[in-house]
């Protein structure tokens, strides 16, 4: 029984790849759940298989869990699919994506034939791992993308804004009152206020304590 080396790599995660050795007579859906054996992905998730060109552009599809639509088209599905019956190139190629909600695409590429399977080894296995497979979104484990830092005027930080503050700040702008305008306005009266004072020949600042006194 020939035995089929695959080599499966995030299409955006070029570190991370798995070498997968599966016999030719093995279905879609048992190179499905090997690979997510691997990666540790729930493999109940509606996924698809794509023949694919060299250039990864997407043929033929053979899919998993489809919906009514794709069985409406009679699309192929995995576990009705075996690897053999699709391969008609020593490196053939097939573009997968996994769980549509929320996908993932991977590369899948035939890299090598072994003639004969090897003794007590059970097939699909995973002859070849490297890196670790990002977290699936919703498990609360995937880092969090930066927020980007605006250098704008944030008035609400100035302020030192509480969110329970969000009702106060609606009712006074209910009322006509722009209190971001009034507080600029208030900054700009006290600049004017100072530019004065400052145009003034002589003038110390000193000079209002000593008044006061």
């Amino acid at each position: 029984m020939a035995i089929y080396r695959f080599k499966v790599s995030f299409e955006d995660y070029d570190d991370i790849e798995r070498d997968i050795d599966i016999k030719s007579n093995q279905t879609f859906e048992d190179l499905h759940r090997a690979i997510h054996q691997s990666t540790g992905y729930n493999a109940e998730l509606s996924s698809s298989f794509y023949v694919s060109s060299d250039q990864w552009i997407k043929n033929e599809e053979i899919a998993f869990l489809p919906n009514q639509r794709k069985i409406n088209n009679g699309v192929a599905t995995m576990e009705n699919s075996k690897l053999s019956s699709f391969i008609d190139d020593p490196h053939q190629k097939f573009y997968y994506t996994y769980n549509f909600d929320r996908p993932f695409d991977f590369h899948v590429e035939l890299v090598k034939i072994l003639l004969n399977e090897e003794a007590g080894k059970t097939y699909p296995c995973v002859s070849r791992s490297q890196g670790e497979a990002p977290k699936m979104a919703g498990t609360g484990i995937i880092p969090p993308i930066a927020a980007e830092v605006s250098d704008d005027f944030d008035f609400l930080n100035e302020l030192d804004f509480q969110p329970e503050d969000a009702e106060d700040l609606e009712q006074m702008s209910d009322m006509g009152i722009n209190t971001e305008q009034e507080i600029v306005e208030d900054e700009e009266e006290k600049d004017e206020f100072m530019d004065e004072f400052s145009d003034n020949d002589g003038y110390d600042p000193d000079d209002l304590q000593k008044d006061e006194y």
